[in-house]
C-alpha cells in the first residue's frame, strides 16, 4: 500500500501541470497585490498570513501549488462556495501572479501546543504507520514541512485546525473525489488518510504547526 502510494506520488510530481498551459508570462506582482487588497485580504491577510485557524496561511506556499488550487476552485474540481466566488473573475495570468505573490511572502512561525500530540505526530511524519499502510508525511511534504512545488503544499507553520479539517475532508471524500479525476494529488491524499485514525490526523496537524 505504502509503496504504491509513493510511486503514484512520484509519477504525479513528474507530470503535473496546468492543463493546456504553455510558457507562462512573468507574474504581475503589482496586479497580484491589488487583487489581494481587494479580494484575498479578509481571509488570508495582505501578507498571506491568516489571523484565524479557519483559513489557511498562504505565505511561503509553492507558487505553482497555489496557482493550481485556484484553477481547481475555478473549474469546480475543488468545491468551496466562498473560494469559487472569489476566483470567478480571475484569469489564468491572475492566478499565476497570485501564486508568485504569496510564495514570496514570509511565513509566520507557530508553536505546537500539545506535547503528547507532537510525539505521536512526529512518529507519523517521519515513519508513517506500517500496520495501517500510512506512509510518512515527510515523503511528500519534506522533513521540515516545506512541501514540493506544484504538488504538495508547505505544512510547516500552518494552523493545526485547518490542516486537521483538510485531512478529514480528504478522508470523508469531500476532497480528492472529483468526478473527472483531475485532482491527482487530492486522490493520493485521500488514499493516504484512509488508514489514519482521527487521533492520528490531529497529531500530524499539531506537529506540522510547530515545524519551521
Amino acid at each position: 500500500m505504502t509503496r504504491k502510494l509513493l510511486a503514484a506520488a512520484a509519477l504525479f510530481v513528474g507530470g503535473s501541470s496546468l492543463a493546456g498551459a504553455q510558457a507562462p508570462a512573468q507574474p504581475d506582482l503589482d496586479k497580484a497585490k491589488q487583487i489581494v487588497s481587494q479580494i484575498c485580504v479578509a481571509c488570508h491577510g495582505t501578507d498571506g498570513v491568516s489571523s484565524t485557524s479557519a483559513n489557511p496561511s498562504l505565505a511561503g506556499l509553492p507558487a505553482d501549488y497555489i496557482t493550481l488550487q485556484l484553477a481547481h476552485f475555478k473549474a469546480g474540481i475543488r468545491v468551496n462556495p466562498v473560494m469559487q466566488g472569489m476566483v470567478a473573475t480571475l484569469s489564468d495570468a491572475d492566478m499565476r501572479s497570485l501564486g508568485a505573490y504569496f510564495s514570496r511572502q514570509k511565513p509566520k512561525a507557530l508553536e505546537a501546543k500539545d506535547a503528547a500530540l507532537v510525539r505521536t505526530g512526529q512518529q507519523l511524519w517521519r515513519a508513517g504507520d506500517a500496520a495501517s499502510g500510512v506512509p510518512s508525511c515527510s515523503a511528500c511534504h519534506g522533513p521540515t514541512g516545506a512541501g514540493i512545488p506544484k504538488s504538495y503544499p508547505r505544512l510547516a507553520g500552518q494552523w493545526a485546525d485547518y490542516t486537521y479539517a483538510q485531512l478529514k475532508s480528504f478522508k470523508g471524500g469531500e476532497r480528492g473525489a472529483d468526478a473527472a479525476g483531475k485532482d491527482q494529488n487530492g486522490r493520493i491524499m485521500a488514499a493516504v488518510v484512509r488508514g489514519m485514525t482521527d487521533a492520528q490526523m490531529k497529531a500530524v496537524a499539531e506537529y506540522a504547526q510547530g515545524l519551521r
